[in-house]
C-alpha cells in the first residue's frame, strides 16, 4: 500500500518537471492544479495515515519535495512570462519634447471674485477678510437686526451653538462691525469671503455662496456717492452697455435701502428662469448705514455717515458667463470648469 503511495508522489513531482508552460493561460491552470485551493497535492498529505511508522519521515520529506518543486516551477515560468511581456512594450523616448498637459486654472468663481476686488481696489477701497464662525453680536446685533427677526431663526441660520450663540455667518457684513469697532476713522473696505444661509438649493440659491461686501464711513458721504460707486462697478465688471436701476427696499442695517438691477444679460430682455421671466437681474443690496450700527459699534453718528452694499459673487459669475443655474459651480464637474482657465 505504501510503495503506491510513493508512486503517486514521484509521479506527481515527474509530472511537475515535465509540465508544458507556455503562455499566460497555461500558467494558470499549472497553478490551480498543483497550488490551487483544491490542488490535486493536498491527497498526498491525506495518505500520510496509510504510511507505515517507519517510513513516514521519508514520505513527510518526498510530499514537501513535491509541494517545493511546484511552487520553484510556478515561480520560474511566472518570472519568464513577465519578462517577456515587459519585452513586447514599446518603451517611451524619453527625448522626445513633452506632449501638451491639462494646465490647471482658477475656479470661475475665484476669477470673478478677483476681477470685483481689483474694481473697488481702484476706487480706494481695502481688503478685510473676517471670521466665517462668528458671534450673535457682530453677525445680527450690532447690525441692527430685532431680536425677532427671521433671519435669527434656526431655518434660515446654521447655528454651532446656542449659549453663547454662535453660527456660520449669513453675510460678511459681520466682517464691517470688527473693522467699525476698532474706531479708526475713515473706513472704505471691502470684504470678500464664503456665507451660510438654510435655504432651498436651485437654479438661484445654494446653502452657501459668497459674497463681496462694502463699506465707507466718513464725513459728508451721501447717496449719491454709493450710486456712482454702484453704477461704476457694474459698467467695469460687465464691459456692456447694460441697463441699471435701483429699486427701494428694507434692510436692518442700512436706511435707506435700496437693491441694484441690471438688465439680464442671459436672455437680453424676453425673460428666462434667472431672471424669472422679468429681464432684470438683482445683483446687490446697498443703502445708507443705519446710524443705529454706527452708534453700535462707537461711532458719532452725528458726526459721521456711510453706504454699504453686499454683492453676490455667484450671481454676478452667472451673468458674467452667461451660466443658467448657479449649481453647476459647486459640483466640481472638469467639463465644466475647464472652460474657466483664465486668470484675469
Amino acid at each position: 500500500m505504501s510503495a503506491e503511495i510513493f508512486e503517486k508522489a514521484n509521479a506527481f513531482l515527474a509530472e511537475i518537471e515535465a509540465y508544458e508552460i507556455s503562455d499566460a493561460a497555461s500558467l494558470e491552470a499549472f497553478r490551480i492544479r498543483f497550488l490551487g485551493s483544491k490542488n490535486i497535492l493536498k491527497g498526498l498529505f491525506a495518505e500520510m495515515r496509510n504510511i507505515e511508522p517507519e517510513r513516514k519521515k521519508d514520505f513527510g520529506l518526498l510530499v514537501n519535495k513535491v509541494k517545493k518543486a511546484a511552487e520553484a516551477r510556478f515561480e520560474s515560468a511566472g518570472d519568464r512570462a513577465t519578462g517577456s511581456a515587459a519585452a513586447s512594450v514599446d518603451k517611451p523616448d524619453l527625448s522626445l519634447p513633452a506632449g501638451n498637459r491639462f494646465q490647471g486654472g482658477r475656479h470661475p468663481l475665484s476669477i470673478v471674485q478677483n476681477k470685483m476686488v481689483d474694481i473697488f481696489s481702484r476706487l480706494g477701497f481695502a481688503v478685510v477678510e473676517g471670521p466665517e464662525i462668528d458671534d450673535d453680536w457682530h453677525n445680527f446685533t450690532a447690525l441692527n437686526t430685532p431680536e425677532d427677526h427671521p433671519a435669527r431663526d434656526m431655518q434660515d441660520t446654521f447655528y454651532v451653538q446656542l449659549e453663547p450663540a454662535m453660527m456660520l455667518r449669513t453675510q460678511t457684513s459681520s466682517t464691517q462691525t470688527h473693522v467699525m469697532e476698532k474706531g479708526q476713522l475713515p473706513i472704505r473696505i471691502i470684504s470678500p469671503g464664503r456665507v451660510y444661509r438654510n435655504e432651498t438649493i436651485s437654479a438661484r440659491a445654494h446653502c452657501q455662496f459668497h459674497q463681496v461686501e462694502g463699506l465707507y464711513i466718513a464725513e459728508n458721504v451721501s447717496f449719491a456717492d454709493l450710486k456712482q460707486t454702484l453704477i461704476y462697478f457694474a459698467k467695469e465688471m460687465f464691459h456692456r452697455d447694460i441697463k441699471v436701476r435701483l429699486r427701494p427696499s428694507f434692510f436692518p442695517f442700512t436706511e435707506p435701502s435700496a437693491e441694484m438691477d441690471i438688465s439680464c444679460l442671459i436672455c437680453g430682455g424676453p425673460g428666462c428662469t434667472v431672471c424669472k421671466k422679468t429681464g432684470w437681474v438683482e445683483i446687490l443690496g446697498c443703502g445708507m448705514v443705519d446710524p443705529n450700527v454706527l452708534t453700535n459699534c462707537g461711532i458719532d453718528a452725528e458726526k459721521y455717515t456711510g453706504f454699504a452694499f453686499g454683492i453676490g459673487v455667484e450671481r454676478t459669475a452667472m451673468l458674467h458667463y452667461q451660466v443658467g443655474d448657479l449649481r453647476l459651480f459647486f459640483e466640481n464637474d472638469m467639463r465644466f470648469l475647464s472652460q474657466f482657465r483664465s486668470v484675469t
